[in-house]
C-alpha cells in the first residue's frame, strides 16, 4: 500500500471522493488483515471511530468546514489517557484501568473530530527502545517481522508505517519518537518541552517526556502539531504563548539556511552505512544553497550518562503511587508492606525495575549529591 498523506485524504473528503466512514472501514479492514503479523495494538475502537467518521460526514454534507484531520485514521499510545477507554502503559500493573478523564491532547483531538482505532503498544511504562518490553505482546517492524519497530513508542510508529491507521500519537523522553520513526521509516516529532501539554500523559520521567507524533510526510506533523500544541493551565510545564501555524514553516527552499553539523555525532560507534546516508544529505543541502556549519558540542559526552541518572531517579519517584492501594492491580498479603512488595514484584516487568532500583539508588542518602544533584 502507497502511504497516504493526512492532507491528500483530507482534499478526498472534502470534494466528496470518499466519505469518512468509507475511509475508516477500509483502514479498519486492513489493520485486520495485519495486525496478526504486526501486533501494534494492544485495544479495538472501532465502535468509536466509525462514530467520529460518521459525525465528519454530517458536517460534509451540511457543508461545514472539518479540521484538516477530521474524519481520517489515527492512533493513540496506549500511556496517554482517553476518557472510558484503557490505559495500561502496556503493564500489568493497569491491565484493568481505565482513564476517568481525557488527556489535553485529546481534548484538542476531540474538539476536531479526530478519528482513533485503538490504542497502540509500547516498552512497559515506555522504558526501552524495542517495544519487547511490552506486557502483554511484541510489535514486529511492517518491513520486516523479523526486525523490532523501534520503541518505546513502537506500536505507534509501526501502525503508521503499515499503513493500519494515517497518524499516531506517542511519546518520547529519551528518543521513543524518534528512534520507531527512524526504524520504521515514517516521519516522527518530539516537540519542543512545554509545547504540548503532558497532562494526561502517564508519567515516566517527568522533566524529559513530551507527546509527539508520527505521520507520513512532514506536512503531516505541521498538522498534527497544530493541533496538539498550545499552551495548558493544568501542566505546570507548558509554554505560555500564541497559536501558530507550523505549515507556514514548510518550505521548499533552503537556500541560505544554516545547518549545524556537531562533530561529536560522527565519532566512534556511527555505523558505515548511515554515514554514507548523512554524508549523502549533507551534500544534498549543501547543492541547495544551504550552509553547512560544523559546530561542537563537547557536554554531549555527559548526556548517555545524564539521562540514566535523571530518567531512572525520576520514574521511581513517579512509579512509587503504584502500590496496591489507590488504584490499579493489587495483590493480597500478609499485611500491608507483603502486599506493597507482591503487588510491585508482580505488576512491574524486569525493565522497569532496574530502572526503579537504579533510580531509587541515585536518589538514596549519600548518592544523591554524588549524582542527581550534579
Amino acid at each position: 500500500m502507497k502511504p497516504v498523506t493526512i492532507h491528500s485524504l483530507h482534499d478526498k473528503l472534502v470534494k466528496g471522493e470518499i466519505s469518512a466512514v468509507e475511509l475508516t472501514e477500509k483502514f479498519i479492514a486492513r489493520k485486520d488483515r495485519l495486525e496478526p503479523t504486526v501486533k501494534a495494538f494492544l485495544s479495538d475502537n472501532r465502535g468509536f471511530a466509525l462514530e467520529a467518521a460518521a459525525l465528519t460526514d454530517k458536517k460534509i454534507a451540511a457543508g461545514e468546514a472539518i479540521a484538516d484531520f477530521a474524519g481520517i485514521p489515527g492512533a493513540i499510545k496506549d500511556n496517554i489517557c482517553v476518557k472510558g477507554q484503557q490505559v495500561t502503559c502496556a503493564s500489568k500493573m493497569l491491565a484493568s484501568y481505565r482513564s476517568p478523564y481525557d488527556a489535553t491532547v485529546i481534548e484538542k483531538l476531540n474538539a476536531l473530530d479526530y478519528v482513533s482505532l485503538g490504542k497502540t503498544n509500547m516498552d512497559e511504562f515506555a522504558m526501552g527502545s524495542s517495544t519487547e518490553n511490552s506486557a502483554f505482546q511484541v510489535t514486529t517492524n511492517p518491513w520486516n517481522a523479523k526486525y523490532v519497530p523501534g520503541g518505546s513508542s513502537g506500536g505507534s510508529a509501526a501502525a503508521v508505517a503499515a499503513g493500519e491507521v494515517v497518524w499516531s500519537l506517542g511519546s518520547d523522553t529519551g528518543g521513543s519518537v524518534r528512534q520507531p520513526a527512524a526504524y520504521c521509516g515514517v516521519v516522527g516529532l518530539k516537540p519542543t518541552y512545554g509545547l504540548v501539554s503532558r497532562y494526561g500523559l502517564i508519567a515516566f520521567a517527568s522533566s524529559l517526556d513530551q507527546i509527539g507524533c508520527f505521520t507520513n510526510d512532514v506536512e503531516d506533523c505541521a498538522v498534527m502539531l497544530n493541533a496538539i500544541a498550545g499552551y495548558d493551565k493544568k501542566d505546570s510545564t507548558s509554554v505560555p504563548q500564541g497559536a501558530k501555524d507550523y505549515k507556514k514553516a514548510l518550505v521548499n527552499d533552503v537556500k541560505g539556511m544554516k545547518i549545524g553539523i556537531p562533530e561529536e555525532f560522527f565519532g566512534e560507534g556511527l555505523d558505515t552505512e548511515c554515514r554514507k546516508i548523512l554524508d549523502d544529505a549533507i551534500e544534498t543541502y549543501k547543492k541547495l544553497g544551504a550552509q553547512i556549519i560544523t559546530v561542537k558540542m563537547p557536554n554531549m559526552k555527559y548526556g548517555l550518562a545524564a539521562y540514566y541518572i535523571i530518567a531512572p531517579a525520576e520514574a521511581s519517584s513517579n512509579l512509587g503511587r503504584y502500590d496496591g492501594v489507590g488504584f490499579g492491580m493489587r495483590v493480597p498479603g500478609k499485611d500491608i508492606v507483603d502486599m506493597y512488595c507482591k503487588t510491585r514484584s508482580e505488576g512491574f516487568g524486569p525493565e522497569v525495575k532496574r530502572r526503579i532500583l537504579l533510580g531509587t539508588y541515585v536518589l538514596s542518602a549519600g548518592y544523591y549529591d554524588a549524582y542527581y544533584l550534579r
